[in-house]
Formats: C-alpha cells, structure tokens, sequence
C-alpha cells in the first residue's frame, strides 16, 4: 500500500488545493472495497453515464444526492422478511449495504436516474453558463479614425 504526501504541493502552488483535495481523496477511496461494481461512460461531448450494479435492491432502497459536487449513491436493505423462514445452503448474493461516492467537476449536474435489469444508471451532463461558454468575435472592416487627424485634413 503507497501513501502520498501532497504537502509540497500546498506549499508551491496557490490556489489548486481543491486539486490537491481531490487528489487526496482518491489516493484514499481507491483503497476502498470495489462493491458494488460500476462503469463510468462519456455518452457526447459534454455528457456521462455512472452504472452501478445494485442487483436485489429495490428503486425505494436506494438513494441519489448530489450536495458540492459530490454525487453520493447509497444502498440500504430493508429487512427482508422472506429470508427468515429460508434456509440457504450457499448465500452468495451481496445483500449488504453500500456508499458509493463519485467526485463531479463543475457545472456537471445529474439529469436523470433509472433502475433496470439490476444495474442503476445515472445520466450526467456538463451545463456551462453562457458567460463561460465560447463566443465568436466579428471583425469588423472598418478604418480606425485617430483623433485630431480628421480636423487637420480638413483645413
């Protein structure tokens, strides 16, 4: 197991500490168990998709937020009331709960979420504001007057 320090990067660079963070936290979460698995697609230029194996939950036992670019995916089981009165021989379905976290870069926003066949699909998409957005500049064609020429030419 390696471990990082990012100090020196604190000390020569002004204003990347969110990099540096970010940085940090994911030298921290790739450590993490990899349950339940997910993929992480780009679908057009500006738009993703996170797909998350979430077998054997119900729409009701998950739950999607997204609070400072921080998209947090959670998986609790409700009690299982069938599964009392059953006796496995082999339990090799992961019924357990999760905390998925997945770190958004700005202006992406989540635009929707569905469950299907087992696999929970979450559509992303970057939303750049107008004023960040690139913009073509006309040229125009015209001479420049500089002030006090014109007078001079006309006497």
């Amino acid at each position: 197991m390696r471990t990082y320090d990012f100090t020196p990067l604190y000390r020569s660079a002004v204003g990347f500490d969110r990099l540096a963070g970010l940085l940090e936290s994911a030298a921290r979460t790739s450590q993490e168990n990899g349950w339940p698995p997910y993929n992480i697609e780009t679908t057009g230029e500006n738009a993703y998709r996170i797909e998350i194996a979430v077998a054997g939950f119900k729409p009701d036992e998950l739950n999607i937020e997204v609070k400072e670019n921080l998209l947090t995916v959670t998986g609790r089981k409700t009690a299982n009331d069938d599964a009392e009165g059953r006796n496995f021989l082999h339990r090799g379905l992961a019924e357990r709960d999760f905390e998925r976290r997945f770190q958004l870069a700005d202006y992406v926003v989540v635009k929707t979420a569905d469950l299907v066949n087992g696999l929970l699909s979450i559509d992303l998409e970057r939303e750049l504001p107008e004023a960040l957005k690139p913009r073509r500049i006309e040229i125009g064609g015209g001479s420049r007057l500089i002030e006090g020429k014109k007078g001079k030419a006309a006497a």
